[in-house]
């Protein structure tokens, strides 16, 4: 078969002539060193877990409450270890560093060892958490899908996610993260609006063996955000939350992360012209399901969706396929964003994307026009 075009993947037509050729049966076993038979990291040293707490009105970065939450994550559990792609400065992955150093491991620009070392990690019994820009996740979506299939559970964040980073451009924004992990067999998909719900999600991220946890995915931005939740708010996986409603809304706009407070905004001025519209937050989807919880949004008969990424893939998708088996679909329209960005500031960048308050607020007087909303 040496040299030959179209051998590869075939299997040959007589194996126990070409078994003779090389010598005939063998029987040569290496002797490899074995790791440790004891898998777990242990407990010693363990504690409670007090969650970083954050007073409504404050602005604080989702991505800087991933890096507090995960540090004092580490202070309760021994078995969890942080992981970055030479950004930990940016991602936050460095406070955990400066705890707990001795877990903190650098994979530098490497974004397919660090996900490979994360799922090693976890057959040892840790809880891995591996952190790079949403953007260079992208190079080691290979790696995340065979984590896939071996079974694994990892703990994957990626922050500067969207056109909200601002200047440093295209290159940088993360804008297709939501379709490549939502795609990912398992696969559980987190984007919180606020930093007390950030921290509780880090914490939830832990929970369960590693095959129940398999790949979960949190998406942190860059830039400070309002908090909206009470430190002692609950954020169950799987849930939704419904952020502002009324008897006469005439629709529903449907939101996550940074374009929560986007939302929120053109709520705002829109009731200021008599149009009042409720605001939700869905979940995208949990443990392979791929749909959106859309917390009975939907009654208003109209539903926008607003999202910080391209089109495919992400929220709109999610909440569209809630409706995909034959049930009463209301009228859907999405926002995301269908430009190649630039660089400008965070909200420059929403404005031209079409999903900052402004441009919320004109597309759906726009939608209140055009089509018979209740």
């Amino acid at each position: 078969m040496e040299d030959q075009e179209g051998k590869h993947g075939k299997p040959l037509k007589d194996a126990g002539e070409a078994i003779e050729e090389l010598g005939g049966p063998r029987f040569v076993r290496v002797e490899v060193n074995k790791p440790h038979a004891d898998r777990s990291p242990g407990t010693s040293g363990a504690g409670p877990l007090e969650l970083p707490r954050y007073e409504r009105g404050d602005e604080v970065a989702t991505r800087d409450a991933y890096g507090e939450a995960l540090a004092a994550l580490g202070t309760a559990r021994p078995d969890v270890v942080a992981l970055d792609g030479e950004v930990s400065d940016s991602t936050r992955a460095q406070f955990f560093a400066k705890e707990h150093p001795d877990r903190f491991f650098e994979c530098y620009i490497a974004e397919q060892q660090l996900v490979a070392a994360a799922v090693g990690m976890q057959t040892r019994g840790y809880v891995p958490y591996a952190s790079s820009f949403a953007a260079f996740l992208t190079r080691a979506h290979d790696f995340v899908r065979m984590a896939a299939v071996s079974r694994a559970g990892i703990n994957v964040v990626g922050s500067h996610a969207g056109v909200a980073i601002g200047e440093d451009g295209p290159s940088q924004m993360g804008l297709e993260d939501l379709a490549m992990f939502r795609a990912v067999h398992g696969s559980t998909v987190l984007y919180p609006c606020d930093a007390n719900q950030t921290a509780h999600l880090v914490a939830a991220m832990a929970e369960g063996d590693a095959q129940s946890r398999g790949v979960r995915y949190l998406r942190t931005s860059r830039g400070a955000m309002p908090v909206l939740y009470g430190p002692d708010e609950e954020f169950p996986v799987g849930g939704s939350k419904l952020l502002r409603s009324g008897d006469d809304d005439r629709l529903t706009l449907l939101a996550a992360g940074v374009t929560v407070h986007e939302a929120l905004r053109a709520a705002d001025l829109l009731a200021q012209d008599g149009l009042p519209v409720r605001v939700a937050r869905p979940v995208l989807g949990q443990a392979g399901r791929r749909r959106a919880r859309t917390g009975g949004a939907e009654a208003t008969g109209c539903l926008v969706t607003v999202e910080d990424h391209h089109p495919q893939g992400g929220l709109g998708d999610a909440v569209a396929e809630v409706f995909a088996d034959g049930r009463p679909a209301p009228r859907l329209v999405r926002l995301a964003v269908g430009n190649m960005p630039g660089s400008a500031t965070e909200q420059e960048q929403l404005n031209a994307s079409g999903i900052d308050a402004d441009e919320i607020a004109a597309a759906v007087k726009l939608l209140a026009e055009k089509v018979v909303v209740r």
